[in-house]
């Protein structure tokens, strides 16, 4: 008898702790909880201050400190549309060209068809060029228009629906006459689309720029100081990078025209890659 009350008592004495640590976790965990969420809030908290901060900046007039605002919650990993166009809008209003238009492009990354942000690009680029077009400017807005991802599923419903399309027309001769116009179209569609794809996917993961941020630059012959230089760029001018070379870029402009500029007179902006970097 005793030996079963003893094992009983045993037993809920390893019942009794087992609780007892059931409840610990779960304070700890609500601890934890509460002190993520409450670290998190406050760094929200933070992070809305400074923007409002640099928002108040740019209202007063004060570019330099809103650019400075702007740029602190970007090097905190607080990427946004709304960063990068304001951002964008400061350096615009100190006329650096350049810095606005690679703020603007990070920008449409994320807000592709946003028709202020894409106004502001086209106007700033205009600035840059002296009011003069761009090349490709209408098939860059054209392909900006949709992401990547974007364009992928397009080209793959196109696909998919031309092979039901076909595999209807085997399944059911009776219909092919009626389906033929259809899967015509639907072919036409799927290699518009692919085009598209293809081109879009070449700026977005092949093709580097670089966009010019010093009032006006000498694009040399070859990647040295001394080298005669081939012909001028102005700030916020957008070069194709061909090649790298001892801090220098060997560039191309929309004329073709092929040269090397240092890296500290442009900004490398990298499509999708959410970032543009100053190399020095």
């Amino acid at each position: 008898m005793r030996t079963l009350f003893n094992h009983q008592r045993s037993a809920m004495n390893v019942k009794t702790t087992f609780r007892s640590f059931q409840y610990a976790v779960l304070l700890l965990s609500l601890g934890l909880v509460f002190l993520f969420s409450s670290n998190s809030s406050q760094a929200a908290d933070t992070s809305s201050a400074d923007f409002e901060q640099a928002n108040k900046c740019y209202e007063q007039g004060k570019y330099g400190e809103a650019v400075s605002h702007y740029d602190k919650l970007l090097q905190r990993g607080e990427a946004s549309e709304a960063i990068y166009f304001n951002l964008g809008n400061a350096y615009f209003k100190l006329n650096q060209f350049g810095h606005a238009i690679a703020s603007y492009r990070q920008a449409e990354q994320l807000a592709p068809r946003d028709p202020e942000l894409r106004a502001n690009l086209q106007f700033a680029r205009a600035q840059a060029r002296g009011g003069s077009p761009q090349s490709g400017e209408r098939r860059h807005l054209f392909l900006n228009y949709l992401t990547l991802n974007e364009w992928t599923w397009l080209t793959v419903i196109a696909l998919w629906f031309l092979f039901l399309l076909l595999a209807w027309m085997q399944w059911r001769p009776d219909i092919r006459p009626k389906l033929r116009n259809p899967a015509l179209v639907s072919g036409l569609a799927f290699v518009l689309l692919g085009i598209c794809l293809a081109v879009a996917f070449n700026e977005d993961y092949l093709t580097k720029t670089a966009i010019v941020i010093t009032g006006e630059a000498d694009v040399h012959n070859g990647p040295l100081d001394e080298s005669q230089a081939a012909y001028k760029v102005r700030d916020g001018a957008e070069l194709i990078v061909l090649d790298q070379k001892d801090g220098w870029y060997q560039v191309s402009d929309q004329s073709q025209r092929v040269g090397w500029l240092r890296q500290d007179q442009v900004l490398i902006f990298s499509p999708r890659a959410q970032q543009k970097s100053k190399v020095v």
